[in-house]
């Protein structure tokens, strides 16, 4: 019996010194940083005084069962940029009060359910940048009844079926990694009751109305990155019913021409909840070409903000004014279009923008002249903030003798442009 207690203690003692040297802070602390050590192995003797383990940036390839079976108490593991191909079903079968998971950047090909049937507590699950196909004929995440955020999927992401995300219905953000998927089946996201902030990567158009078509009542704030889009004839509300949920519409990385613009602007009116647009790092082919009879016929819009940063246009030179569109405007009430090579607004446009109280102009090409043609007499009625910092003003007499004009101006920031000598009193 002494002899068992001692060869018991001894490999004990063997386990906490590989354990020190593979990682050093992990002696006498909650938190065990083994990040970017070069380990292929999770080293032994974790235990049950560790609440945070950082794994990420080695080259693990396999996960054992027993590797984290004392680990009871933790809360924060990252696996992130291993070479991981292989978990144990059991791995993380001890780890019932664990919230934080990540295996994104490894390279597992399918999910197993059983790695997460015992993850109660877990709230956070990164998945994205593994080689997984699709998310298997078993739901994966239905025992995660607290989850919160979920981020899956990678370049060869190719399916999402009915059932893959059952079991979850509340997110506060889902994002899903899918520029090559090709094959979805309508109401796959209708199970996730609701979800405040989705980012989805498209490329396909044609699965894009069918997504939207399932978001209308579940989704908060849409975040559409990457997508190539065409003309889209079929409705993106269909059949549904109201209420819809949707506020927030967001592109990035987004490629436009002038017809989709048309077309959008008129297909974004049947979502009669959404007050809020946004385009982000985006490309408009074209010139401002835009069927300006049909977005007028086809009645009020219900955006209230529109928020432009670093568009490109090639030619925007040649691009057209709003001409046509003085009855979208008169609803907005926040516009900020930012570095995108704004140098004017037409005075016969800025007058309609009657609502507008916030207008952010930074980092563009506004000079004095064109200021004085954008803030003319009677436009921007209602404008309380204006943002024209960084810009190429450079008479401080001149802009005030514009935004003069705006009766209801509280905030003014014209920082950060090239004026001169700033006179000891100013009027």
């Amino acid at each position: 019996q002494v002899w068992a207690i001692y060869v018991v203690l001894a490999g004990n003692l063997s386990e906490e010194q590989v354990l020190k040297q593979a990682c050093p802070s992990c002696d006498a602390t909650q938190l065990c940083n083994c990040s970017s050590m070069g380990l292929d192995f999770i080293p032994p003797g974790l235990t049950g005084k560790i609440t945070t383990l950082n794994l990420a940036y080695n080259k693990i390839k396999h996960i054992r069962s027993q590797d984290l079976q004392q680990a009871v108490n933790l809360r924060t593991l990252l696996l992130q940029s291993n070479k991981i191909s292989s978990i144990d079903e059991e791995s993380f079968h001890s780890l019932g009060k664990l919230e934080l998971l990540n295996l994104s950047n490894n390279s597992l090909a399918h999910l197993s359910p059983a790695w997460f049937g015992h993850l109660f507590s877990l709230q956070h699950l990164h998945l994205r940048g593994n080689s997984y196909r699709d998310l298997g004929e078993i739901p994966p995440f239905s025992s995660l009844r607290n989850l919160s955020s979920l981020h899956l999927g990678n370049p060869w992401f190719s399916t999402i079926k009915q059932g893959n995300f059952e079991g979850i219905e509340l997110l506060d953000e889902l994002w899903v990694d899918s520029g090559n998927l090709s094959q979805y089946e309508p109401g796959s996201l209708k199970s996730i009751k609701k979800i405040n902030h989705m980012i989805i990567n498209l490329r396909n158009t044609n699965v894009f109305a069918a997504i939207v078509r399932d978001l209308l009542h579940s989704v908060t704030w849409l975040e559409v990155r990457e997508i190539k889009l065409e003309i889209e004839e079929k409705s993106l509300v269909q059949n549904s019913t109201l209420p819809f949920r949707i506020r927030k519409l967001t592109f990035k990385d987004a490629w436009f021409t002038d017809k989709y613009i048309s077309r959008i602007l008129v297909l974004l009116k049947q979502i009669t909840s959404l007050q809020e647009l946004e385009a982000i790092d985006c490309v408009l082919e074209g010139k401002g070409a835009w069927n300006t009879e049909e977005i007028a016929s086809s009645g009020q819009s219900f955006v209230e903000t529109v928020s432009i940063i670093n568009i490109i246009i090639p030619h925007f030179h040649l691009f057209f004014d709003l001409e046509g569109l003085e009855s979208q405007l008169k609803n907005l009430k926040r516009l900020t279009i930012v570095s995108s090579r704004v140098f004017m607004v037409p005075c016969n446009i800025a007058k309609h923008f009657s609502s507008l109280v916030y207008v952010d102009f930074h980092d563009n090409l506004l000079v004095n002249n064109r200021l004085d043609e954008t803030v003319c007499e009677d436009a921007w009625p209602s404008l309380q903030t204006l943002n024209l910092s960084q810009n190429s003003l450079k008479s401080l007499k001149q802009t005030t003798n514009s935004v003069s004009r705006l009766p209801t101006l509280i905030n003014l920031d014209i920082s950060q442009n090239k004026f001169g000598e700033i006179p000891d009193v100013c009027d």
